[in-house]
């Protein structure tokens, strides 16, 4: 599991970088598979654009609400024509978002 966090202002770039058993880089056979299981947040695999982003890599998009997203993340791991489905999980921790700035604003002048 990956616990991450951030405000409900932000979202957080997650990237996939699998091993075998031994510790060797090893590709997967398709693209990821992403499901959110809880929360208000979402997982997204473009950009701010619309761009797509590489194979390897996903936004876990914090909701409107704080509170915990839970984002299941599948991929083959079987790079032959069976299917060996392996999955881990992102936690993302949100947290609201704090005022920075009181927004002071002037009337026009009136009298007294």
């Amino acid at each position: 599991m990956l616990e991450v966090s951030c405000t409900n202002e932000e979202k957080v770039k997650i990237g996939l970088s699998p091993v075998t058993p031994g510790g060797k880089p090893v590709p997967l056979d398709g693209p990821i598979a992403l499901s959110v299981q809880s929360g208000d947040g979402t997982a997204a695999q473009v950009d701010k654009d619309g761009n797509p982003l590489p194979a390897n890599e996903f936004y876990a998009v914090s909701g409107d609400n704080p509170g915990d997203t839970t984002i299941l993340v599948s991929a083959d791991a079987d790079l032959g024509a069976g299917v060996e489905t392996i999955s881990d999980i992102v936690l993302l921790h949100v947290a609201g978002a704090k005022a920075q700035s009181l927004g002071l604003s002037a009337g026009s002048p009136e009298l007294k």
